[in-house]
């Protein structure tokens, strides 16, 4: 039997990559002869640069760069083996996990430390850069990023903008002559975790700034810059965001991203999955596992396991996700793609209990799920058996069986199943994509990146 491991992470408590290991810990407990693949996953947000390191066959490299609140912090990236390509994720720089609560505001926060990111990056020789927005502070439309990259924003009076979105109201004109000139010859695709567009009822300062620290009266200041800002790029580069899906993405650096650096939005689901080579991996699975932290009405929006559900389902391939907390209709859940959707505690507990114990809860959870797939394959296995007596076949007639019944018509050993679609033996399918060549050829959107 064969088992893709392929979660998210659980925000605020595992990586995804801790996620895959716990699993497959509880799993080969009760399944100890399945072959498992481990492909953590991520939508762009947070967890990117672990998604794709090895894919790329990537180092990682350390650069001290500023905060949302413009204080020196050590943020990394990874780059490729070649040396060309660059994973980046906004949040190591901007994060709101680098801010206590108290700090948090987005009229005051910038994004200047993702735009110091991307110049290392292009300082260390890298021409394609893939940067993951998610997990921001700011709500500033990526001015801070571009200020960094040398772009300049002034207003009516001539003087600099000050940084976060509280000043993006005064801005007047904008200044691209001295932005960095390397931009121009780079391939940028950018994943968004979110589709949302940038003002609005669902956009980047009204859906997300009250988890960045605004309150109402801020979250309309917000909302109403960034329409200033739109229409003033509008007027001065050209270039119409107000509509643009995944402009929202990182309070509006999606937006300041294609407008300012010519990125290339894409679903950060739907970019990862591309470069990790998802759908190959479904394809030889027999079952796909997934998860994350909560799944709830918006998991079917775009969300990773929504995502890993809907390819499966292409290919009739069963699967299971472990969730910290359901909040969720069955009926919603089943016509998203799963199968199940297992929440891994054992008994009542709050929420900071679940944190605490997330490793241990996920690796039972497995084994307890892993140990009713073993009941059920072994009475497949006997139903089948019990048929070819009856009909004296012993056994000749396998191929004619229900599909379904010969799926399951498995024996287990202590011994792994050779049957993998890669030369590697090595378990962690990741490391199985090592070429930055690959990345570069699986996800070209137009523009500099079609030249290269």
């Amino acid at each position: 039997m064969k088992i893709l491991i392929c979660p998210d992470k659980f925000k605020e408590c595992l990586s995804a990559r801790q996620v895959t290991e716990q699993l497959k810990a509880g799993f080969i407990r009760a399944l100890p002869g399945a072959t498992y693949r481990l492909l953590p996953m991520a939508d762009g947000g947070d967890g990117t640069v672990e998604a794709l390191l090895n894919v790329i066959d990537g180092h990682i490299e350390q650069v001290v760069v500023r905060d949302p609140l413009m204080r020196p912090v050590s943020a990394q990236y990874a780059i490729s083996a070649d040396g060309n390509t660059a994973v980046i994720e906004t949040a190591a720089a901007s994060g709101l996990a680098l801010l206590k609560k108290g700090e948090r505001n987005p009229l005051i926060t910038s994004s200047y430390g993702a735009g110091e990111l991307i110049k290392s990056a292009l300082d260390k020789g890298c021409r394609d850069i893939v940067v993951g927005l998610g997990g921001s502070a700011t709500i500033d439309g990526g001015v801070g990023m571009a200020q960094a990259l040398g772009v300049k924003f002034t207003d009516a009076l001539g003087n600099e903008t000050g940084p976060g979105g509280g000043s993006l109201g005064m801005l007047y004109h904008i200044d691209r002559t001295e932005m960095d000139p390397r931009i121009k010859d780079a391939c940028i695709q950018v994943a968004c975790d979110v589709g949302n567009q940038l003002t609005g009822k669902e956009g980047a300062a009204r859906v997300f700034g009250p988890q960045k620290g605004a309150k109402p009266s801020m979250v309309r200041t917000l909302d109403d810059n960034l329409l200033h800002l739109s229409r003033v790029i509008k007027e001065e580069l050209g270039i119409s965001i107000v509509n643009l899906k995944g402009g929202g993405a990182a309070g509006g650096m999606g937006a300041g991203m294609a407008a300012f650096l010519g990125g290339e939005l894409m679903p950060g689901f739907n970019l990862v999955s591309q470069l990790v080579d998802l759908e190959k991996w479904i394809r030889w699975a027999d079952l796909v596992v997934t998860g994350e932290g909560k799944i709830d009405t918006q998991t079917a929006y775009g969300k990773t396991p929504a995502g890993i559900a809907r390819l499966a389902s292409r290919y009739g391939k069963p699967v299971l996700a472990f969730t910290g907390a359901i909040e969720a209709m069955d009926e919603t859940l089943h016509e998203a793609g799963f199968s199940a959707v297992i929440p891994i505690t054992d008994k009542p507990m709050t929420l900071e209990q679940s944190i605490k114990n997330a490793s241990r809860l996920l690796s039972e959870a497995g084994s307890r799920t892993a140990e009713i797939l073993r009941m059920a394959l072994f009475f497949s296995e006997n139903q089948v058996k019990q048929e070819e007596d009856n009909n004296g076949t012993n056994g000749a007639g396998k191929d004619n069986t229900d599909p379904t019944v010969a799926q399951a018509y498995i024996k287990f050993s202590h011994q792994p199943v050779a049957d993998n679609p890669s030369k590697d033996s090595d378990n962690d399918i990741s490391k199985q994509a090592k070429s930055a060549a690959s990345v570069n050829k699986a996800a070209k959107p137009s523009g500099n990146c079609s030249n290269q």
